[in-house]
């Protein structure tokens, strides 16, 4: 490759590593504590807090439009003049000259309207920095804590099944798989490094780093074997919805349960259809009334996943049933077509689908899914059977295992060791030796802005392998410079140093890279979360220093030293005859 495209590429790998880096920057340095430990909270405790400050603004802006109306919209409220200008376009009304406290008001048709746009404000900005929080650089539970779950297994409905008590061995296998679902479902959610393990002879411990939202753990706990398809009664649903619409109180109790009406048979069940609000939270949309008799077990269900319908458009989610599933379901949607037929979870209806033909195995499931919607009811009905159901025995914060203090320490010895390892290589090899430090600076910054990307939590095995790397990066240049100084003594001048020294220390370098490389990927298939940590974090570092090491450093000798130069490389301060 030319020099030219040498450099571009580096250039290029420069910006793309801090624009990976960027969301850990802002995440750690531009965001506020506060504003970081209000998106940390339950989606219910932001909708609260956005909605209270939302009332508050809204009484602040009537007590300014009544008492100075003319006056000019301050500063912190000037973000609702865009809204004011939509709601204005709306009816066909135009811009006032001056934007006032009172014009601002008056363009809001009714005062909850003005509500929602300040609620919007808050919502927004707090889910955003949420949002944020997913891909960065997360501490680990041995370093900022996490949260701790404790699940027993619930054995009553396979012992029905069964006809019997299950074993001690029956019941490990079983927990046993249940482990391996959640795995999948803590991977597909996003959380790093969980450490999932068995407690006794019945119990699962889970215990997950990050900051304690019940939300986020909530959302791969969901689930809990309890997926089944029921044939939905269309007359009923009709008409007990028609009497939520009218009052609200003829369906509810006092302690918000539900009152099935005196006119629904024994053999049909009340349920709602809840779909999920601005927050994440599931809100009921309507009733359904369904027929009690479960049409298809969730356990029949093997695969799900998310596709676009060819002709519409929009996503769709389709999954596959087992032999046994798909004969039910062929008899099912044989016999009920154009009946209407529900996917509920937990006693909750997450969708509706109408019976158009008959069905075997391969079911396709469409009702005007947004991405998001269909993608995380793919995940549920693929995650959604455990072989034996688990109760939520505790589910607590934790706090880590180091204190601040000793944090604060291993990371100041982390910077010392690097500061005395730069100090050492450039006093030792002289300008060469700022060369490799320049590689070694850039080697860490592709390994955190990967690691940032990855959403990777640190851990300490973490930050060991990080340590490992930079030893290994700053052991590959000196491999080179000895090369470079043996060249040196045989008579070689100028560039022919800088090449045959690379070339000298090629295989040697690779060799020693590769077979780590092959040792890390051994040890993250096999190792435990805490050994993988330390196995990935090693990988991706050595990846990256293979590119310093032989390509960065390297490009830097070739820009100050040309071809056809005789020159002496300056391998240390000393000056030679």
């Amino acid at each position: 490759m030319k020099k030219t495209g040498r450099i571009m590429l580096v250039l290029l790998v420069l910006v793309v590593s801090v624009m990976l880096l960027y969301p850990s920057i802002k995440w750690h340095f531009l965001i506020p504590e506060e504003t970081k430990e209000l998106a940390a909270g339950t989606n219910m405790e932001i909708r609260e807090y956005a909605r209270g400050q939302a009332s508050k603004d809204v009484r602040i802006l009537l007590s300014m439009a009544k008492t100075n109306g003319e006056d000019a919209v301050p500063a912190e409220y000037k973000y609702l003049i865009s809204d004011a200008k939509a709601e204005l376009k709306k009816v066909g009304k135009s811009n006032p000259e001056k934007w006032t406290c009172y014009s601002l008001l008056s363009a809001f048709k009714t005062e909850s309207s003005f509500f929602e746009a300040i609620e919007a404000k808050y919502r927004e900005e707090l889910m955003e920095v949420k949002e944020l929080s997913n891909y960065v650089l997360q501490l680990g539970l041995d370093l900022r804590g996490g949260m701790s779950v404790l699940l027993e297994a619930d054995t009553t409905r396979i012992e029905q099944e069964l006809g019997r008590a299950v074993t001690e061995a029956e019941l490990t296998a079983l927990l046993n798989e249940d482990i391996e679902i959640l795995n999948a479902r803590i991977d597909q959610f996003g959380v790093s490094e969980p450490d999932i393990r068995l407690q006794g002879t019945s119990q699962i411990l889970i215990e997950l780093p990050g900051e304690a939202d019940p939300e986020r753990v909530n959302s791969f706990l969901r689930g809990k074997g309890s997926l089944a398809f029921q044939l939905v009664d269309s007359t009923l649903t009709d008409r007990v919805n028609s009497d939520y619409q009218k009052n609200h109180s003829l369906i509810f109790a006092d302690d918000g349960t539900m009152i099935t009406p005196s006119y629904i048979p024994a053999d049909r069940t009340l349920a709602g259809y809840y779909i999920e609000d601005e927050y994440g939270l599931e809100v009921l949309n309507s009733l359904v009334v369904l027929k009690s008799e479960i049409a298809l077990d969730g356990a029949h269900l093997k695969a799900a996943a998310v596709s676009q319908d060819p002709e519409t458009r929009s996503p769709v989610v389709n999954f596959r049933l087992d032999s046994e599933g798909g004969e039910i379901f062929y008899k099912v949607t044989s016999a009920n077509k154009g009946q209407g037929l529900a996917v509920v979870m937990d006693g909750k209806v997450k969708s509706v689908a109408k019976i158009n033909e008959a069905i075997r195995d391969s079911v396709q499931l469409s009702g005007g899914f947004t991405d998001e919607e269909a993608q995380s009811l793919a995940v549920t009905l693929k995650t959604a059977s455990l072989p034996v159901e688990l109760v939520v025995v505790s589910q607590q914060a934790i706090g880590a295992t180091l204190g601040d203090d000793a944090v604060k320490v291993a990371l100041l010895a982390i910077v010392v060791g690097c500061a005395l390892v730069f100090i050492f290589m450039a006093a030792y090899y002289g300008p060469a030796g700022l060369v490799s430090d320049v590689s070694l600076l850039m080697n860490f910054l592709m390994m955190i802005s990967l690691l940032s990307a990855l959403n990777f939590t640190l851990t300490l095995s973490s930050i060991a392998g990080i340590v490992l790397t930079l030893g290994m990066a700053i052991d590959a240049n000196v491999i080179i410079y000895e090369r470079m100084k043996e060249e040196e003594k045989k008579g070689a001048l100028g560039y022919q140093i800088v090449r045959e020294g690379y070339k000298g220390a090629f295989w040697s370098i690779m060799d020693s890279n590769v077979t780590t490389i092959i040792a890390a990927l051994v040890l993250s298939f096999f190792g435990s979360s805490t050994v993988k940590g330390f196995a990935n974090t090693l990988a991706i570092g050595i990846a990256c220093s293979l590119f310093t090491s032989l390509f960065v450093s390297h490009l830097i000798f070739d820009l100050f030293i040309p071809a056809d130069s005789f020159n002496r490389v300056k391998l240390s301060w000393r000056k030679r005859k």
